[in-house]
């Protein structure tokens, strides 16, 4: 792949004419040749799902990064189909597309990370470590992170993570402690630190020199979208025993020079179905997924464009077909919002802003479904089945069930995917949402070899069609899903 940037006007000319060679091609297909009132109203268009992803996927889009010109053109594409379909723009200025403005945050220096030593009992002693010295930051979520020391040595067993605690892992003998810091972080931790593990020393001298990166935030708005994120640290082997020996409680401090600029901007699209029953107008069911992805990173095997063809293109083509079916058919009773939302990837900003301006008061969301991850079958369940993360939450899954969706729990709780998609950021405020997925935690997640080689169109195509009766049930139901006692996060 080539490393070299291309111009946004080079980029737009190759995303349209790869698009137009698509519809060109697919013309001569008796099935997209169709009007599309013609074709029924549950069945899926093979033709139409191929193609959303061989666009949304496709080497032209460049990964979709978030907030990216990239995504943008993605989030045209999206607003294009809608209106194709006769679903009503729901954006700003009468249009379908959302944008909001992001605060950008640039380290400037070596984050440090400081506390104080208890020498004779009246007097302190100030510790400073810092980035590529003492300590290799390896990830930041926030400017300065600071709490309480909790202490766990991972050879004596896991243990339960005090919430707001800066955590210090004694890590195994030659053993990574990533998925265990990672772990903590999910549990509720502030901040992890870990001693010194063989990986990371091979690699000091170079990460030592990379300054982590903050993720953008919404101007205006304190919020943390999907969660206070990862602050990940490693502690070098000379360096551990001062945080062995340390007390229980010291204030641990975890902090960069930053700077801020205005000048990014993410996007979402969104359409609306609006129901004909009156009474059911405020009951209205979201369905939605994330359009961006990691954009163009790290080579790997020579391929720097991490296309997000499972991530999240899949999900997103979901959400196409869906609006495409319904808006081919009779209007449903309720009111129907498909929204594609940006900048997920850096925790769930597009979702953050739809949250704050939706098109219909957020306490008229009665439910959202969130579609993350259906190119390939899970190998932890059965054939012709896909998971709904939060299962045990609320009685969406097991009603939808009921009425034909193939959906069963989530597999991998231990993941904890209902805190790790858009659904989340709705959830804290009320509205039952849930993640629809198939993810079985494939090597390709987050690589640039998620790509179009790698989509299962059989089961993917399978996976939406499977869903269209359920929905129509759904969209004209009046049904309210309701969140189980302990429930909602």
């Amino acid at each position: 792949m080539r490393k070299r940037l291309v111009s946004l006007s080079l980029l737009c000319f190759l995303a349209i004419s790869t698009f137009a060679q698509q519809i060109a091609e697919s013309s001569k297909s008796t099935t997209v040749a169709k009007p599309r009132a013609m074709r029924s109203a549950l069945k899926v268009c093979t033709a139409c799902i191929r193609a959303d992803m061989e666009f949304l996927a496709s080497d032209a889009l460049r990964g979709r990064g978030s907030a990216t010109p990239d995504e943008l053109i993605a989030a045209t594409y999206v607003a294009s189909e809608l209106r194709q379909y006769g679903i009503e723009p729901a954006g700003d200025n009468d249009g379908y597309i959302q944008r909001a403005q992001l605060l950008t945050r640039v380290v400037k220096g070596p984050p440090q990370l400081t506390f104080t030593i208890p020498s004779n009992g009246t007097s302190h002693a100030g510790v400073i470590w810092t980035h590529g010295s003492e300590i290799l930051v390896l990830h930041m979520s926030q400017a300065e992170i600071s709490g309480p020391l909790q202490k766990i040595d991972l050879a004596a067993g896991e243990q339960k993570v005090k919430p707001g605690a800066i955590v210090f892992f004694k890590t195994k003998a030659g053993k990574s402690p990533r998925a265990s810091m990672i772990a903590a972080v999910q549990a509720g931790a502030a901040a992890v630190l870990a001693s010194e593990y063989p990986i990371i020393r091979e690699r000091w001298e170079e990460t030592s020199r990379l300054l982590p990166q903050l993720p953008s935030q919404l101007k205006g708005s304190a919020d943390e979208g999907l969660g206070a994120g990862y602050n990940l640290a490693v502690v070098s082997q000379a360096a551990a025993p001062t945080l062995e020996q340390l007390p229980e409680g010291t204030i641990i401090r975890l902090a960069a020079p930053t700077s801020t600029s205005e000048n990014s901007y993410t996007w979402n699209a969104i359409g609306i179905l609006r129901g004909t029953d009156a009474a059911l107008r405020h009951a209205a069911v979201l369905f939605s997924a994330h359009l961006d992805h990691l954009g163009i990173g790290e080579p790997v095997k020579g391929d720097n464009i991490y296309n997000g063809a499972d991530d999240d293109a899949s999900g997103t083509t979901a959400v196409l077909e869906l609006a495409r079916v319904l808006g081919a058919g009779p209007r449903p009773r309720r009111t129907v919002i498909f929204a594609l939302f940006g900048s997920e990837e850096t925790g769930g900003l597009g979702s953050s802003y739809f949250r704050e301006h939706p098109p219909i008061p957020l306490k008229d969301i009665a439910a959202n479904l969130e579609f993350e991850m259906i190119g390939r079958p899970d190998p932890a369940l059965k054939p012709n089945t896909m998971w709904l993360s939060g299962w045990e939450r609320s009685n969406l899954g097991p009603v939808m069930a009921s009425h034909g969706a193939h959906l069963v729990g989530d597999p991998h709780l231990d993941q904890n995917f209902f805190a790790r998609s858009d659904n989340y950021v709705l959830a804290k405020k009320g509205v039952v949402a849930q993640t629809i997925s198939s993810f079985g935690l494939h090597s390709d997640y987050h690589q640039p070899s998620d790509d179009l080689a790698h989509i299962d169109f059989k089961h993917m195509t399978w996976a939406i069609e499977s869903l269209l009766r359920p929905v129509e049930w759904l969209v004209n139901s009046d049904f309210k899903p309701k969140w189980n006692v302990g429930g909602k996060p």
